[in-house]
């Protein structure tokens, strides 16, 4: 379920850690401590404004979508390695998509609320491969955290899980376009860069014996396609 209670001019996916509101204490000796503590959370209530703009559930889709750079697949031509697809994940034109499974996504009007977005946006089921000769390693089951940057998954080597829950890629969202509104009632956002997280950098050097994977490494640039009804 979606509300959208007024059109944004600008966002960003910043920092997205959940600001609380003040803990509320009592003391029942004191009627001044009480009536401070009431008047300090209903100040800090008033400080955070609703948001503009929330999906509840984002099981109805669609997708995150990587365009990748040339830097990326001329690293992995280098190394010998050729990317694939993995469940429900596409790959077409030089752009790999993976299906929103679920998840849910709230913000503000930038400068309003620090950080004006929170949420989580799963994308079960799909991922990306990387084969050399007989060594297989698939990133899987991505969870895009935008408060922290990450996007998580489970990564196994031939068949065996090597890492769950590993940071698999850091997101920068420093050149992100402003929010725009897409055909079939979604939203799109679109510009963050996708970079090989250190975690991934060393999995992937140590399956493939290299060491050539660096942190940092520029995947692509994202956009997101959320439904909104």
């Amino acid at each position: 379920m979606i509300s959208i209670r007024k059109v944004m001019a600008t966002t960003a996916i910043g920092a997205m850690t959940l600001v609380p509101l003040a803990a509320c204490s009592s003391d029942d000796s004191s009627s001044s401590s009480s009536s401070d503590t009431t008047s300090a959370a209903a100040t800090s209530a008033e400080a955070t404004p609703e948001p503009v703009a929330e999906v509840d559930d984002l099981s109805n889709g669609v997708s995150t979508a990587v365009a990748l750079d040339p830097g990326f697949t001329g690293a992995l031509t280098t190394l010998g390695l050729t990317p694939g697809t993995i469940g429900t994940a596409t790959l077409a034109d030089g752009s790999i998509s993976f299906p929103i499974t679920g998840g849910e996504v709230k913000y503000w009007e930038p400068g309003t609320v620090d950080p004006y977005v929170q949420g989580e946006i799963m994308h079960d089921g799909s991922g990306l491969s990387l084969t050399a000769g007989d060594t297989v390693v698939e990133l899987t089951d991505f969870d895009i955290d935008p408060g922290t940057s990450l996007l998580t998954g489970t990564v196994t080597v031939n068949g065996d899980v090597a890492a769950e829950d590993a940071v698999i890629f850091d997101l920068d969202g420093r050149t992100l376009n402003p929010l725009a509104t897409g055909p079939d009632n979604t939203a799109i956002l679109q510009g963050t860069q996708v970079k090989i997280s250190e975690t991934a950098a060393g999995l992937l050097n140590d399956t493939f014996k290299t060491d050539a994977v660096t942190p940092g490494l520029l995947v692509g640039v994202a956009t997101i396609t959320i439904a909104t009804a």
